[in-house]
């Protein structure tokens, strides 16, 4: 699994699709056991899914821990959104295009809400029912012809983002308005361009895995002829929404509390200039920064690095995170220690509601949540070299990693659903450092055909932004994903602060520490593979996990770990 580039988000739809045949499998099965003979010894038949009504996911939906975090949030809200453009095949028209639509708007409960706001504390969401969302209405063609014919790219990407523009505009989820769809006719027999606004409040990553595909399938059947019927949906959002909040109340989850409490108490030292502001510190004064891995560093961080150490992408990326940040601060804030607070970011599909099948329902599932990851003591010379120091490390942020029960999303339910424990997670700091990686996108090919409902060649994969007023969430963001491309995949990242929080040198500094430490990891991950296997016996003191944290924390209190 891990030699092919599997990570959580691939292993959503394996399990999803293991079940549509028959095979009960978890996502922590496909991490444990990686490979189809491994799966096949522990495979069960699949437990019934989740019965509900064909009607179920229409309603009053209750707010799910991200959809209370934004609410919180504060600050404008229309201009939220993620956005993919992809080659639109050269048959496409108007009228099918439009049929396609309804038929992905029809079959997605999400992509028909609607937002009422009484007051900052009270939202309300409702889930209209099929066919009160119109694809005529949101549906735009504009004339591309001239200058797809010319070849002019500037003429070409001014008509993008003038129009692209116009479409986020249009995104108001209390009008319900929360999907735009722009094609770019490029003429009779050429292949145009489709634009897809979503407002993020019914669309993350994993849904855009959902959509692209229904939506060629759609197109397909409509130009076959046919009425299109896409393939069911097993668990609506608002029953998942629903089973939160009674999950945020049981034993299980309180237990978590010390964790999440423990996780936000320690010391977090000031990395910026100064604390974040709400009021000043808006997306409209924002800075950015993107950095891309070369792909002959990418392919192996993907595939050889974790099958090497039998971790998972996000162990790797967070572990070369750490001491990217970690490194970073010990060059401007010398003592003060190594370990990291960060806000991470996860797919939030993780297997807490019984019988639960989400790999085909669309919505924005976040979890957010925080972690604190010390990388303790390390020898820096033997880690930028690609020594054992990265095997230790690695081992250090995986240990930790894992005692986050199913992935984290614990904390937004006590946070956000639950009463009683809210208030005392609130009452606690924010960490100043985001990390979120959204996985694998397409980026463009060569083939014209292969092409089709795929981005097309130089395109970004997932795009998106806010408005200019919308408050940032943390002093340093770090957004990444790895672009599919046809000479291999790359790892796209981008770091965002708030206008005089950092100087760019500092930041480029941290975002070429970050890409050091990964590829010290490939380094490491080739030595391991290509050394003789080696006998010999040894004899070791037993220590767990958390004596070795209790020491390296000592040191860490010292000043002397970094």
């Amino acid at each position: 699994f891990f030699d092919l580039g599997g990570d959580s988000i691939v292993s959503i739809q394996l399990v999803s699709r293991a079940r549509a045949a028959g095979i009960e499998l978890t996502v922590a099965d496909v991490f444990e056991h990686r490979t189809p003979a491994a799966l096949a010894g522990i495979a069960e038949a699949a437990a019934e899914t989740l019965a509900e009504d064909p009607d179920a996911g229409i309603g009053e939906l209750p707010l799910t821990p991200i959809m209370h975090w934004w609410r919180e949030h504060g600050g404008p809200i229309d201009g939220f959104h993620q956005a993919m453009a992809v080659q639109a095949p050269a048959a496409l028209d108007l009228a099918g295009l439009t049929t396609a639509v309804q038929a992905v708007l029809d079959r997605h409960d999400a992509l028909r809400l609607r937002l009422t706001r009484a007051s900052d504390e009270d939202w309300r969401i409702e889930v209209r029912p099929r066919g009160e969302v119109r694809a005529e209405q949101l549906v735009d063609r504009v004339d591309f012809a001239d200058a797809a014919a010319s070849g002019d790219t500037e003429t070409q990407r001014a008509l993008l983002v003038e129009h692209g523009r116009a479409a986020t505009r249009q995104l108001t989820p209390e009008s319900g308005s929360l999907v735009r769809a722009v094609w770019f006719d490029a003429g009779t027999g050429r292949p145009g361009l489709l634009l897809l606004a979503v407002h993020h409040l019914v669309v993350d990553g994993v849904s855009w895995r959902i959509l692209l595909p229904d939506l060629a399938a759609a197109w397909s059947q409509v130009a076959a002829g046919r009425e299109p019927v896409l393939e069911g949906v097993p668990t609506s959002l608002r029953t998942w929404a629903g089973r939160l909040a009674e999950e945020a109340g049981s034993a299980r989850r309180i237990e978590e509390l010390p964790l999440w409490r423990a996780a936000l108490s320690g010391p977090d030292p000031q990395l910026g200039a100064r604390p974040m502001d709400r009021e000043q510190d808006v997306f409209g004064t924002a800075r950015t920064l993107t950095l891309t891995l070369p792909s002959e560093v990418t392919e192996p961080l993907l595939t050889s690095v974790p099958a090497a150490f039998g971790a998972g992408i996000k162990d790797v990326l967070l572990t070369a995170y750490t001491v990217a940040v970690a490194s970073w601060r010990a060059r401007r804030q010398p003592t003060q220690g190594n370990a990291v607070l960060v806000e991470m970011e996860g797919h939030g599909r993780e297997p807490v509601v019984r019988g639960a099948d989400l790999g085909r329902t669309v919505g924005w599932f976040t979890s957010s949540f925080p972690v604190r990851l010390n990388p303790g003591q390390v020898d820096w010379n033997d880690f930028w070299g690609g020594g054992a120091a990265v095997d230790a490390v690695l081992a250090k942020v995986r240990a930790h990693l894992a005692e986050l029960p199913d992935g984290g999303i614990g904390y937004g339910l006590l946070r956000y659903l639950n009463e009683r424990t809210g208030p005392q997670l609130a009452a606690l700091a924010t960490p100043q450092l985001g990390f979120n990686y959204l996985g694998r996108f397409a980026a463009g090919g060569t083939d014209a055909a292969a092409q089709d409902w795929s981005p097309p060649p130089g395109a970004a994969g997932l795009t998106g932004g806010g408005d200019a007023a919308m408050p940032m969430a943390h002093s340093l963001d770090l957004n990444a994903q790895t672009e599919d491309r046809p000479d291999g995949p790359r790892l796209v990242a981008s770091w965002a602060w708030p206008d005089e929080m950092f100087d760019e040198a500092d930041v480029r500094d941290l975002a070429e520490s970050w890409f050091r430490a990964l590829t010290s990891m490939v380094a490491r991950a080739h030595d391991l593979t290509a050394a003789p296997a080696r006998s010999g016996t040894s004899t070791l003191v037993r220590v767990d996990q958390q004596e070795l944290d209790e020491f390296e924390n000592d040191l860490d209190d010292e000043g002397l770990s970094w």
